[in-house]
């Protein structure tokens, strides 16, 4: 049986991602057991990556299980009008303390599609009259205005946000 960490690698040997491989894995457990959204939807791969983003940013989160600390620490980072965008930019800028080149790899095009995709969403703002209330013509168009397209990540990370409430 093969070890299961191999720190020191030969010349022709690939790196494995391992900690952004572990982010994603702890994201997921997190997402599926709150069992918020199917997991063959984009919403929850948009969880999955910004819940898994922001896991594997903070400094040493991926060393092991997810302690008590952490989920504080995640909850706090992914509430409503916290600055987690610019904190997310910020971190990927900066070198990332025990993260390989392919660790940082996954994590910019995670970060990619989160920023690049957009989701059509409910504009809560937007929102009038209930279809029953309003007149024949008004109800498909007042339910056509109350979407708007957003980037996946605000989506996603209210979803992560309420998942670590959930764990």
């Amino acid at each position: 049986m093969p070890p299961e960490r191999n720190e020191g690698r030969g010349p022709d040997e690939l790196p494995v991602p391992m900690a952004w491989m572990y982010a994603e894995y702890l994201a997921d457990e997190l997402l599926r057991t709150g069992d918020l959204m199917e997991p063959a939807t984009l919403e929850y791969r948009a969880g999955r990556d910004a819940l898994a983003l922001t896991i594997f940013l903070l400094d040493g989160a991926v060393a092991g299980a997810l302690p008590a600390a952490r989920v504080d620490e995640l909850r706090l980072l992914t509430a409503h009008g916290a600055p987690w965008r610019p904190w997310v930019c910020a971190r990927l800028a900066a070198p990332v303390a025990g993260a390989s080149e392919a660790d940082l790899a996954l994590a910019r095009a995670a970060w990619r599609w989160l920023e690049e995709t957009e989701l059509l969403a409910a504009d809560l703002e937007a929102i009038g009259p209930l279809p029953w209330e309003a007149e024949d013509g008004a109800a498909a168009e007042a339910e056509e205005g109350a979407q708007v397209w957003t980037p996946a990540w605000q989506l996603g990370l209210p979803l992560g946000h309420l998942a670590v409430h959930l764990y």
